[in-house]
């Protein structure tokens, strides 16, 4: 199981001048191997190497970052085509998709840029690094991280790590190769029903009330139309320091939510089962003062952060489809529009039980799950005769 550990790098000022070179360098080159590609018609990577590797090497890089550039610019390409088979970047003519296959894909100064071990050693004892860049091998690099992320960049770091800056400060994510807990066969499972008035609900009682986070992006979202309209050099710079502090904070509340879970389904041997939401942007049409509610909801977020956690923690979990969930009875499966009286209340029309609408969906989600696992387990081979 891959797992990507952040640590921060500390370095002194001529350190710090090296990597921040470094980076815009690699990726002005990026640039220049993106045009490449795009007016070649993204060709192999072994091809693309044969019209760009001599070009980075006599700009004085080195053969394993120009091999890296190289392998990144192409792997970018790879991502775009995927998403356009997906279908995320839109319809075939619509503007988003035409502008996305209409010109070269383009690196931002501070992207980030892969190492692998012969670019980059790491001295866990002394908290340093030694690290290439264009000015030459710079070593002792200090970094932080906690003692938790320490331990598993030690016994399990694989494979490359990438350099990144954000405002000013770098930032190492190193990717670790860690052991799963082997899967046990659970007892039950723990519907879990996501929303933006309540962000998680579970069939077994627990509800995470999402008013306190609703009312911190209101709060930030007011501060910044403020700074923006106020437009002077104190503003810009509260802006910059204010930046991505509500994403942490959704970040932070999301890792406690999924944990909880976790931690719930363990102690109980059960599984966990989540509804399949990817794509309910492009199906849900909402008035313009709901958007912002809606494309502020981190539910992929939070769905990834529970996998990975149970994934460690050798818990079940199962994707069903969310159909109907919040419409059925989970007492006489009885499904009606007017069974939802309104946000918060659920009442069957025709056996007349009265819920939570969470609590109830939860009940239909957990159900699922167990159907789903269940039809997993069942083998397709026909019988022999």
């Amino acid at each position: 199981m891959k797992v990507v550990v952040q640590v921060k790098l500390m370095p002194q000022a001529e350190q710090a001048g090296a990597l921040s070179v470094t980076l815009r360098t690699v990726n002005e080159a990026a640039n220049w191997v993106s045009a490449v590609a795009f007016e070649r018609g993204v060709p192999r990577e072994f091809e693309l190497r044969k019209h760009t590797y001599g070009e980075l090497r006599s700009r004085g890089l080195g053969a394993q970052a120009a091999q890296h550039i190289i392998k990144k610019t192409r792997d970018a390409y790879t991502t775009l085509r995927a998403n356009i088979r997906a279908g995320n970047l839109g319809k075939p003519g619509s503007k988003r998709r035409t502008k996305a296959e209409s010109k070269p894909i383009v690196f931002r100064p501070e992207a980030a840029q892969p190492y692998d071990d012969r670019c980059l050693s790491w001295q866990y004892d002394a908290r340093t690094v030694s690290i290439w860049t264009v000015d030459g091998r710079v070593k002792n690099v200090r970094f932080a991280c906690s003692s938790d992320a320490l331990k598993q960049l030690r016994d399990h770091r694989r494979g490359e790590s990438d350099l990144i800056e954000r405002d000013g400060v770098f930032y190492l994510l190193a990717t670790c190769d860690v052991p799963e807990a082997e899967q046990y066969e659970p007892d039950h499972f723990i519907g879990v029903d996501l929303g933006i008035v309540n962000i998680a609900t579970t069939s077994t009682g627990r509800k995470t009330a999402g008013r306190g986070l609703n009312r911190h992006r209101k709060r930030q979202l007011d501060l910044r139309r403020k700074l923006q309209a106020k437009g002077t050099k104190s503003a810009k710079r509260l802006l910059k320091k204010r930046n991505r502090r509500e994403q942490r904070h959704a970040k932070n509340q999301n890792h406690i939510i999924a944990k909880t879970i976790v931690t719930e389904a363990e102690r109980t041997s059960a599984g966990i089962s989540l509804e399949e939401l990817r794509g309910i942007r492009q199906r849900v049409r909402l008035r313009k003062p709901q958007r912002v509610a809606l494309h502020s909801w981190a539910f992929a977020q939070l769905a990834d952060f529970i996998v990975y956690k149970a994934r460690r923690a050798g818990v079940p979990v199962v994707f069903v489809d969310p159909a109907y969930t919040s419409q059925q009875c989970c007492e006489c499966g009885h499904i009606d529009k007017k069974n939802r009286a309104s946000q918060a209340l659920f009442t069957c029309r025709n056996c007349g039980v009265v819920a939570h609408a969470d609590r109830n969906a939860s009940h239909n989600i957990a159900r699922k799950g167990v159907a789903v696992w269940t039809a997993g387990r069942e083998s397709r081979v026909p019988a022999t005769p």
